[in-house]
């Protein structure tokens, strides 16, 4: 850490008073910080020019630094500045390139990847990239205890490999080898239609070899928790300044980083999961660019948007405001990749209640009264753009076929479904359903408990942090509950997987979901449908037909036992401030984008 950066983390908490006052903020605390940002060339006008100025953004609580472990999206968009991969999304665009790769070749039987390195590239200790580095850092992604992604190498990619006798990943087999310093050559199973855009994602980052002792073979040159929350070492246009959990996180510009840039001299995350404080953070000019969460529904006014063009990509640009400081922000709004729902753990809530929250539920006049139309109703999990046939077929299969009411609630019929189940006005049913912090959410939750009412259904609403609702998720310790999912790759098995039912088990380690879905006929078809996926993944016409049947029937297997409730897949907004350029991003998300090519003018108060 620089000298400049331990000045200014000093007088930063100087001007906030305390760690909690970070968060809490209140008018003249968020002034009294802008004061001392001033003063201390945290991005603005005594900064010494547009190079060194630091982009201030706003961030959830984050859970690790290390690339393998991260599920969440908070931890993942600081990640993303930090650590390259072979490709990339530029711009979360879904059409990958070359990052850390140079060129790269696929055998005829696509099944043999090789790629030649950009020589030349460092990590943040100096070192060179090399091959060896990725072989390293894939077979921690398949082997490492703290891995929560070795289902993408072992099982989606299909990286052959070997098994021990109960069925688990025997380390040191996977076949990924550096035939020399900058040829890297993997070999797959079988062929796989989403090879490279899953190598995109961050968990398949270079990271040094030997960095970390958690796999066979290697003691480590540091202690895990210290690369995972305090010296994360990537490739990235950013290196690790500082973390401190529930209160900030910042990045330094690399100044050896091998692509373009970066343009400004850092980036730091002031980390607020109350959304209206974000929104006065951010009315206070704490904050360059903001998106969905810090201009909370209850604060965002449809009626001060005002798009100027459309690009061919669906996106929206124009302008926002004025805000209540007399500003007016850029604006971009791009219908994202993603799925928003609410989830029931199948073994405590009985499926009459679960149907019945179907029956109840109006997606469409949802979207519009809580969330002011910033997204479109779902009926499916997979998103409208990777759904087979695409938006078009989405709409049609959902308006002739989903069982609950089509952009209508139908209490009538959530009733009907209690009362066959033997509930009534004196044996009424219970469950809770916890949101993660927002105020939205809550909206949304109580609308479903208030419906739910008059179909003999008491619906207890709770609230909690965005981590604790994962770990209690984790450990079957929910009824229902809030999440959303934003894509890893554009596919539709990247969703779908949520629903396979032995990825559902909350008594295995790490599960997709906490829905714990079995020991129905429809799981069965879900687990038999998501086999036949697996089955045909290759890149040809004939297994994608098949695939595409497959994931239809999961999408009704899911309608028939109402595992994930699907709410609506939301448009992800950005505002920022003028004197920020910062390029447009794609389909794959704003926590996809990388913020080495965006650049700061002289901030005022305009």
């Amino acid at each position: 850490m620089s000298e400049k950066s331990n000045v200014t983390r000093r007088r930063f908490l100087k001007a906030t008073g305390s760690a909690a006052s970070a968060v809490a903020i209140a008018g003249e605390s968020v002034a009294q910080q802008t004061t001392e940002q001033q003063t201390t060339g945290q991005g603005t006008e005594q900064d010494g020019g547009g190079s060194d100025r630091t982009l201030q953004m706003i961030n959830g609580t984050m859970t690790t630094l290390d690339p393998i472990r991260a599920t969440d999206t908070a931890s993942g968009t600081v990640i993303q500045q930090m650590f390259d991969s072979l490709m990339n999304y530029p711009n979360g665009e879904i059409a990958v390139t070359e990052l850390l790769a140079q060129e790269y070749n696929v055998s005829d039987d696509q099944t043999t990847y090789t790629f030649n390195l950009k020589q030349g590239a460092t990590f943040h200790n100096g070192d060179e990239v090399t091959a060896q580095d990725f072989v390293y850092a894939w077979e921690r992604l398949a082997a490492s205890e703290n891995s929560r992604r070795s289902y993408f190498i072992l099982e989606s990619i299909g990286v052959q490999h070997e098994t021990t006798q109960d069925g688990s990943y025997e380390p040191g087999t996977l076949a990924v080898e550096a035939q020399d310093d900058y040829t890297l050559r993997m070999q797959l199973s079988e062929p796989f239609h989403s090879t490279l855009p899953m190598l995109a994602y961050t968990s398949f980052a270079a990271v040094p070899e030997g960095i970390v002792g958690d796999i066979q073979g290697y003691d480590g040159e540091m202690p895990y928790d210290q690369f995972a929350t305090s010296n994360p070492i990537g490739a990235g246009a950013f290196q690790f300044d500082r973390w401190q959990s529930n209160q900030e996180a910042a990045v330094t510009r690399y100044d050896d980083y091998h692509g373009e840039g970066p343009l400004i001299g850092g980036v730091r995350w002031a980390i607020i999961e109350d959304d209206q404080a974000a929104f006065t953070y951010t009315t206070n000019r704490n904050a360059d660019v903001v998106f969905n969460e810090q201009i909370p529904t209850a604060q965002y006014d449809p009626g001060k948007v005002n798009v100027q063009n459309t690009d061919d990509l669906g996106r929206e640009a124009g302008t926002y405001g004025p805000l209540e400081n007399g500003a007016t922000m850029n604006y971009l709004a791009v219908p994202t990749i993603n799925s928003f729902y609410i989830g029931f753990n199948t073994n405590a809530v009985d499926k009459a209640a679960r149907q019945a929250a179907a029956y109840a539920l109006n997606q469409q006049v949802a979207v519009q009264q809580v969330f002011k139309g910033r997204g479109q109703g779902s009926y499916h999990f997979t998103p409208p753009r990777i759904y087979p046939g695409g938006p078009q077929q989405y709409a049609q299969h959902a308006e002739q076929n989903y069982p609950y009411g089509y952009n209508e609630s139908q209490l009538d019929r959530a009733r009907q479904v209690m009362e066959e189940a033997g509930y009534g006005q004196n044996n009424r049913y219970q469950f809770t359903l916890t949101t993660y912090q927002s105020n939205t959410w809550q909206s949304i939750a109580k609308i479903i408990r208030d419906q739910l009412s008059s179909a003999y259904i008491d619906v207890q609403l709770q609230q909690a942090p965005f981590a604790t609702l994962l770990q209690r998720g984790r450990q079957g310790n929910l009824g229902a509950y809030t999440l959303g999912w934003i894509m890893d790759w554009p596919a539709p098995d990247n969703f779908l997987q949520l629903l396979y039912p032995p990825r559902t088990d909350t008594s295995q380690s790490d599960p997709l979901s906490y829905i714990n879905w079995s020991d129905s006929q429809a799981a069965q078809q879900a687990t038999q449908a998501w086999e036949k996926i697996q089955n045909n993944p290759a890149p040809t016409d004939q297994a994608q037909q098949a695939r595409n049947e497959a994931y239809v029937t999961m999408e009704e297997a899911n309608w028939e036992d109402v595992a994930f409730l699907p709410v609506y897949h939301r448009t992800d907004e950005k505002f920022g401030y003028q004197w920020v350029d910062m390029p447009k991003f794609g389909a794959a998300g704003a926590s996809r984008q990388m913020y080495n090519t965006t650049t700061i003018s002289q901030r005022n108060s305009n």
